[in-house]
């Protein structure tokens, strides 16, 4: 029975996230228990084991005694995740560099087309996907635990606004797939400093379009 709630937390967990970062549960919106275990047919135990675990993401707030809120979004709390990511990401990707193998480059590889693909489509939900998880590839490679445990929290906190940019200025996707091919490149030869630079250029430049959201 624990396995099974540990389970179905998990994966409400995702779905939770999901809904979260693509709008489908607004900022501000309440999470309600009851309301949740009653759409998704199952018991409260869960719920309140995936509304922990998504607080504890950053992705909600608690105000006393009214309960749980979907973190409101605002070009301070943006400014507060950003700040922070924008050091470790480029450490992450001088660090891929360094220690990265074949099948890493191949991995980059293989979902850096998937980002070209979702390009072409315009499709700003699939192309963040797969933004994401070559974001992720480049923790792997990096075989810094730590580090990508930091930058887990942080990278969940900003996927809704690369969304919200993504859509509302789609030039930002072109300049996204420029800089994820330089980083490809960067790793591929091993260029710690030429990888740390291109990240840290692609994210402060997304950082200041994505303020233009939230004047």
């Amino acid at each position: 029975m624990v396995i099974a709630a540990n389970l179905l937390a998990d994966q409400l967990h995702g779905k939770l996230i999901e809904a979260i970062i693509f709008g489908d549960l607004p900022a501000e919106a309440r999470m309600v228990e009851d309301a949740i275990a009653e759409q998704y047919g199952i018991s409260r135990s869960p719920v309140r084991e995936a509304l922990r675990r998504i607080e504890a993401d950053g992705l909600l707030t608690r105000e006393g005694t009214k309960g749980l809120y979907v973190a409101p979004m605002s070009r301070r709390d943006l400014d507060q995740v950003y700040v922070c990511r924008l050091p470790l990401e480029g450490i992450a990707a001088a660090e891929a560099a360094t220690q990265r193998s074949p099948a890493d480059i191949v991995r980059l590889s293989e979902i850096y087309d998937h980002m070209l693909a979702a390009q072409r489509s315009r499709a700003a939900r699939d192309y963040l996907l797969s933004n994401v998880a070559f974001t992720d590839a480049v923790h792997l490679a990096s075989g810094n635990a730590t580090l990508g445990r930091l930058l887990g929290g942080l990278n969940m906190q900003s996927q809704r606004y690369r969304f919200t940019a993504y859509q509302m200025f789609p030039h930002l996707i072109e300049f996204s797939v420029d800089g994820s091919r330089r980083i490809i490149d960067a790793v591929t030869e091993q260029s710690a400093e030429t990888a740390r630079s291109v990240t840290e250029e692609l994210i402060k430049r997304s950082w200041l379009t994505i303020r233009e959201c939230f004047a």
